[in-house]
């Protein structure tokens, strides 16, 4: 592009007649009023997609920020809890939480091995089940990120796109107009950069949103992962010792009840 516009300088034969020098809001307006419809279309893709990335960016920010928010808070019921059924009955409170989800089908799985009662039968089944809730809530989380990252990788090249055009249509004009002058073709090529421009400013938000909430994910992925072998550990605590006491084991059995 620098190269370009150094030949394009080079090109001027009059330098009698200066340039008009508009005021930079107003150069603006002038330049997308006169702009052909090749950029117009690709303006108004751009804006198409900056409002469907700034949409998803402002929902998985409120959706992070209330998991973040109701997971901290689950884990603290979760510790001070003398029993699994008092979480259970209250887990729809934190679910925006994707702990929660965990909690319930690793809980659920529980029931159905002892009925609600005594140590698990099965502590793989109970690991499967935690990895397979960890994945669906992971999954819930992961949502509409790819639409970022699409826009993020693409935008630059659609606005891209329209100065390559705009360009093209400047040097037609130039060649047709029977002048090689800069005036001649200065505004058709600042009219193309202001595809370039947007196309940016659409990228960079969607782009740096994307890195953003994707390593979210990773930590939510991680915590979740903490959180199943510390619900797992203390299913597998109630296993009795062989020389437990009767009033210590019924204590034992009431903690999961």
């Amino acid at each position: 592009m620098t190269h370009l516009l150094f030949a394009l300088l080079l090109l001027q034969a009059d330098n009698s007649v200066p340039l008009p020098q508009p005021a930079g809001g107003s150069a603006i307006v002038e330049m997308l009023r006169n702009s052909g419809p090749t950029a117009l279309i690709v303006l108004g893709i751009l804006v198409v997609c900056s409002l469907w990335s700034w949409a998803v960016i402002l929902g998985k920010w409120g959706s992070f920020r209330r998991a973040t928010a109701q997971s901290r808070r689950f884990l603290r019921a979760f510790r001070k809890a003398s029993r699994l059924q008092e979480i259970a009955n209250v887990t729809e409170t934190f679910k925006p939480s994707p702990l929660v989800n965990v909690f319930d089908e690793v809980y659920e799985t529980y029931r159905r091995q002892t009925g609600g009662y005594g140590p698990p039968t099965n502590v793989t089944a109970l690991e499967r089940a935690a990895q397979t809730a960890s994945s669906e809530s992971l999954t819930a989380l992961e949502s509409r990120l790819t639409a970022l990252a699409t826009i993020g990788s693409t935008a630059t090249f659609i606005g891209l796109f329209g100065t390559v055009m705009g360009i093209v249509d400047a040097f037609h004009g130039l060649g047709t107009a029977g002048a090689a002058t800069l005036r001649a073709v200065a505004p058709g090529v600042s009219e193309a950069l202001i595809t370039t421009a947007a196309g940016l400013l659409v990228a960079v938000p969607a782009v740096v949103a994307y890195n953003n909430f994707a390593a979210r994910c990773r930590d939510f992925g991680a915590r979740m992962d903490d959180f199943a072998r510390e619900l797992l550990n203390s299913m597998e605590e109630v296993a009795l010792k062989p020389n437990q006491d009767p009033i210590e084991r019924e204590a034992a059995r009431g903690l999961h009840g």
